[in-house]
């Protein structure tokens, strides 16, 4: 089966840091450009960053701009999304995404519409 499994969130202070992990299984990650979305509660879905198979990387989120970055690891079939300076409005369920090889990370946003694989999501809280 293949599947993208998500860890790594949690309960953080403002101002402290998370890394989430997306691990994927039954396929080979590093085919796929993978971007992260996150929803908050009463709020839409919000696409953050992407990271091409080759590793080029887009920020289509300005709130996030130089506090978070992505990462892949292709011998770990893993992606990271390292968050720092964390904020209450950072507050979410971060999801990651195996993104269709039609897709060209930078090119467009990215959206629902994109995605072959979904992770089943992880919480990150920010609150003191």
């Amino acid at each position: 089966q293949s599947q993208l499994v998500e860890s790594g969130g949690g309960l953080v202070q403002p101002g402290g840091s998370l890394k989430l992990s997306c691990a994927a299984s039954g396929f080979t990650l590093d085919a796929y450009a993978v971007g992260w979305f996150r929803q908050a509660l009463g709020k839409e879905r919000e696409e953050i960053l992407c990271i091409s198979s080759s590793g080029y990387i887009k920020n289509y989120a300005d709130s996030v701009k130089d506090r978070f970055t992505i990462s892949r690891d292709n011998t770990k079939n893993t992606v990271y999304l390292s968050m720092n300076t964390l904020k209450p409005e950072d507050t979410a369920v971060y999801y990651c995404t195996a993104l269709s090889r039609r897709y060209i990370a930078g090119d467009r946003r990215y959206g629902a519409g994109d995605v072959d694989y979904w992770g089943q999501g992880t919480q990150v809280t920010v609150s003191s």
